[in-house]
């Protein structure tokens, strides 16, 4: 009993002993400034973080929102090009089909007839039409005497040198048409070889 009591003893004193021990190595004592003065530095730190953060936080958002905005400036001015455009070639197109609507009635001027009325009502018809594609910025392909251009005229015939001048056009046999700087049928011509 006597052995069992100071096996007991000793093993208190061994527990008591050794967390005493590694208590006072795992903390360092607290260093105190010599003349008891508050950090200042470490209590300004604290509350300068925040705020640069949240400074720097609404910088970045900023950026992303100018970013954004600018990208949808860029769509809409790419947007409103590509609608122009879409209608231009619309336009075009529309005016191609009537081409041979213009071509009719400019025979159907050319012809003689005995109704003064009818051949009056045509002409009128014809002239409106043309006002009509002039004011769209379409204009006449005839160019009769000047030199061929293969950019505004397809050559289909080649005339003698009696009708003209080497390399010109000699005679129009289908006027064509553009719009600004659009051809939207070439002329049908007659050029004089060279």
């Amino acid at each position: 009993m006597f052995d069992k009591k100071k096996k007991a003893d000793q093993e208190t004193d061994e527990v008591n002993e050794t967390p005493v021990e590694e208590t006072e190595q795992q903390q360092p004592a607290p260093e105190t400034p010599d003349d008891g003065a508050l950090d200042v530095e470490a209590a300004e730190t604290p509350a300068e973080d925040p705020l640069k953060a949240a400074q720097a936080q609404a910088e970045e958002y900023l950026n992303l929102a100018q970013r954004v905005q600018a990208d949808f400036e860029n769509f809409r001015r790419r947007n409103k090009a590509t609608r122009a455009e879409a209608y231009e070639d619309g336009a075009r197109e529309f005016i191609k089909q009537l081409l041979p609507v213009v071509d009719n009635l400019e025979r159907a001027v050319a012809q003689e007839s005995s109704d003064e009325t009818l051949m009056t009502g045509v002409k009128l018809v014809y002239k409106q039409l043309m006002e009509t594609l002039g004011k769209r910025g379409v204009t006449v392909i005839d160019r009769p005497g000047e030199k061929f251009d293969p950019n505004l005229e397809n050559a289909v015939m080649q005339g003698t040198a009696d009708e003209g001048e080497p390399g010109t056009v000699c005679a129009v046999l289908q006027k064509g048409y553009k719009m600004g700087d659009f051809v939207l049928r070439h002329a049908m011509v007659k050029v004089v070889e060279e």
